[in-house]
């Protein structure tokens, strides 16, 4: 555990060295201002809208703002899980950074785990605080809460946890501008994918419904962005509900427990790969 603790706090020396914590802070700081004002205006100017009958205008607005905060949230997640591990193997490995750490007793999935839950002890309390944030700023100004507050945050700390597993498995075997490009295509790849679906879910197309589906379990950080999206209306009903469920912010329709079980066995599998292709690999 103690080499585990060392190899953690190497990672965050390195990204500290590096002003990567510096760059996120200023993006956060800009997200969450541009925020306030958003959903300031929004709701300064809420009087002087006619919804349609049935709809709940404060609701509507509140989780359709409140989603693309999420969305924000999960996106600058991400940037920081990529940046804290697209270059743990092979671009430390080429710098010859590497080389001293993966000698015994330490190992080399040691090493993975270490870095993999460096980024996390990061990632996770930052996605938290970020979501908690944009919730009181959306409370607070607008006065609508989330049907759920706890499990929506829960889901995207743990989403940007398996997009850091990810990262840390390209690394493996890419270089680390690779690897980020690679990381980030398949984050949009997801976004797009679960887009399409809740399109398909409106115009009640069956096919881009389960591929949707389909690309939520291929990758399973989407399902639980998705999921996520979900619990916060879960408790909305009536024509608001259904409206919310077109999004693509305001709620989802994909998710439940077993994107929950599934992401804990995709996760699995990341680590046994990675495991794997590193124990292969000629240092």
């Amino acid at each position: 555990m103690t080499a585990v603790l060392t190899i953690a706090g190497y990672g965050l020396r390195e990204a500290l060295r590096r002003k990567v914590f510096g760059v996120v802070l200023i993006l956060t700081v800009g997200f969450l201002t541009l925020f306030w004002l958003g959903v300031h205006f929004l709701y300064g100017n809420l009087g002087n809208v006619g919804p349609p009958v049935g709809v709940d205008a404060r609701t509507f607005v509140g989780a359709t703002v409140f989603g693309l905060a999420m969305f924000g949230t999960l996106f600058l997640g991400t940037v920081l899980a990529v940046f804290l591990t697209l270059g743990v193997v092979r671009g430390d490995a080429e710098r010859g950074l590497l080389q001293p750490l993966v000698v015994r007793p330490i190992g080399r999935s040691t090493l993975l785990f270490a870095r993999w839950l460096g980024a996390v002890a990061v990632c996770a309390p930052y996605v938290g605080i970020v979501y908690a944030a944009a919730m009181l700023i959306t409370g607070l100004t607008g006065h609508w809460w989330p049907d759920h507050v706890v499990t929506p945050g829960v889901e995207l700390a743990a989403a940007v946890a398996l997009i850091a597993a990810m990262s840390l498995l390209g690394s493996v075997f890419l270089s680390a501008t690779a690897n980020g490009i690679a990381i980030f295509m398949v984050f949009g790849a997801g976004l797009v994918a679960g887009l399409l679906g809740t399109i398909g879910h409106g115009l009640n197309s069956h096919g881009l419904e389960r591929a949707a589906k389909v690309a939520a379990y291929l990758i399973p950080f989407e399902g639980l962005y998705q999921d996520a999206l979900r619990e916060i209306v879960s408790s909305t009903t009536g024509l608001t509900g259904f409206l919310l469920e077109l999004g693509p912010f305001g709620g989802g329709y994909t998710g439940g427990p077993w994107v929950r079980v599934w992401a804990a066995a995709y996760f699995a599998l990341l680590a046994a790969l990675a495991a794997w292709g590193f124990s292969r690999r000629d240092l």
